[in-house]
């Protein structure tokens, strides 16, 4: 395979890049100098080795606590539950909270093998016991997976008696978060 074909090949890999796409890419860098095209290979490569999951929410960072975590103005004592790190992002625009995040790592959907232990729901819970949160506001996306994912973690929670709440009751069925 060649290295045009190869470089087509893996970007359309990538969400919303088709073919067509991933073509018009690759030949957008054949135009570019050299030193641009190293320049995004070398921050692809350092994303691989640099990022990581934080230590505590596992949120995406480079340090083993993400900034959030490590704010000391937060409260700790809310916690935000997601399914993925880039919903962070989405909630943070609205400069509205201030507590921290607990990223799940997707939603629960057995038809994809997608099951508890493949998230990060055990810390979760574990950590909800440790630090005696007040709140729990599941964020998951109003879809049939979030919705199950909410009850789930509604019924994981209830022993530790912290408060579950439900986040996006006015967004339409099937949307995302964003």
């Amino acid at each position: 395979m060649s290295a045009i074909d190869e470089l087509i090949t893996e970007l359309s890999r990538l969400p919303t890049i088709g073919r067509k796409s991933a073509m018009r890419l690759t030949y957008h860098l054949l135009r570019q100098p050299a030193a641009q095209s190293r320049r995004l290979a070398e921050a692809l490569v350092a994303l691989v080795e640099r990022v990581r999951p934080c230590d505590t929410c596992f949120n995406l960072t480079e340090a083993a606590q993400c900034a959030i975590c490590a704010d000391p103005r937060r409260d700790r004592a809310l916690i935000c539950v997601v399914e993925e790190a880039s919903d962070i992002a989405t909630i943070e625009r609205t400069g509205e909270y201030r507590g921290v995040y607990h990223v799940l790592g997707g939603r629960l959907a057995p038809l994809d093998g997608i099951g508890p232990s493949q998230l990060t729901i055990a810390p979760l819970v574990s950590r909800v016991a440790q630090t005696g949160a007040r709140e729990v506001i599941v964020a998951t996306n109003p879809t049939l997976e979030g919705d199950a994912t909410a009850l789930y973690l509604s019924d994981q929670l209830r022993s530790s008696g912290v408060t579950v709440s439900r986040l996006a009751r006015g967004l339409p069925m099937g949307s995302d978060l964003e």
